[in-house]
């Protein structure tokens, strides 16, 4: 049986924003907007909710999948992965809930994802009376929404805490180590922007994926009820199964502000020029710069602590001047 996800300790109204800096773990967090407006119209009914967002709904087109029946709602790649098992339109969302009304009507298994909609740019009324108290107003919110689909196990870079406001939704995590036992597709050519497993976590005896198993040793899980909510922290996989005729979610993106500098250059970058300029070496030359990179990066040390602080350059504390310093030496090298 799997590991459950932990749980916060802790009445949610006592949660701050600091509870999550350095945090290495998820947390589930049972009730956390359990009082949002919108939260307690699903309780009353899927229609409920369904009208009161057609209600809000500006009519700006948002990011669609329509998912044929017979892929069991899982967004993922076609059988030789040439492409995707989806076709992506941009609607509103009112029509896309007209859409999944008409699903369930005719009892279809055809699955479609309304996925990470800025709140604010389709929603304009809604954060007025729904937010996260302590997340600060410049984290701005986003909508997923849809009937019985599955995202594979995918990673963000960013620290989330994502909210169920509509019917229920199974989170599976696995810690960032279990990479080398997910069986990753393509870096640049993912159906939701972030690589994801091509393994199924329902399929562990599936030949081709065989150290699936070990992968699903270490995973934990959690159910999320409508009013719950959950934290990933950065390049945790997460596998996220919405298990109604209706599901909606609403989840927060955020970066710390390190140093004074804010986090907005992206690690994957780094990966990706890695990729570049390291594939190609030796073993030796491989194992030489992993030295470098633990020394420079990785380590807990100081590396330049025997440095006069006003001669550490590039080493010094991250101002913002310095970022862009950084920034200029860096399109330098490309």
């Amino acid at each position: 049986m799997m590991a459950s996800i932990e749980a916060f300790q802790g009445p949610a109204a006592s949660i701050t924003i600091d509870d999550f800096a350095g945090c290495d773990r998820p947390l589930v967090i049972r009730g956390l907007v359990r009082d949002w407006p919108i939260v307690e119209l699903a309780r009353e009914s899927d229609t409920a909710f369904a009208r009161r967002l057609s209600e809000l709904d500006n009519g700006t087109p948002v990011d669609t999948l329509l998912i044929p029946p017979g892929e069991d709602g899982l967004v993922g790649y076609n059988a030789d992965l040439s492409g995707f098992n989806y076709e992506h339109h941009r609607v509103s969302l009112k029509q896309g809930l007209q859409r999944l009304a008409q699903y369930s009507r005719e009892h279809s298994t055809a699955g479609l994802a309304i996925q990470s909609a800025l709140i604010s740019a389709c929603l304009p009324g809604f954060v007025e009376q729904h937010d996260v108290s302590f997340l600060p107003p410049h984290i701005q919110p986003r909508l997923w929404l849809g009937n019985r689909v599955v995202t594979p196990a995918h990673f963000d870079e960013y620290y989330n805490i994502a909210c169920v406001v509509c019917g229920r939704r199974e989170f599976t995590v696995f810690p960032p180590e279990q990479v080398k036992n997910l069986y990753v597709g393509p870096l640049d050519f993912a159906p939701t922007g972030a690589a994801i497993s091509m393994a199924r976590l329902d399929r562990p005896d599936d030949p081709r994926f065989p150290k699936l198993r070990e992968a699903l040793k270490h995973a934990q899980q959690a159910v999320l009820e409508p009013g719950d909510a959950i934290y990933i922290p950065p390049l945790w996989w997460h596998h996220v199964a919405s298990l109604e005729r209706l599901n909606a979610l609403v989840n927060y993106w955020w970066k710390p502000i390190m140093q004074g500098v804010p986090a907005t250059h992206s690690a994957r970058g780094f990966l990706l020029h890695g990729l570049l300029s390291m594939r190609g070496l030796s073993p030796a030359e491989k194992a030489a710069w992993r030295h470098l990179l633990d020394y420079y990066l990785f380590d807990s040390a100081h590396p330049a602590a025997h440095i006069p602080e006003d001669k550490r350059g590039i080493l010094g504390p991250l101002t913002p001047e310095l970022a862009e310093q950084l920034k200029q030496l860096v399109l330098k090298q490309l």
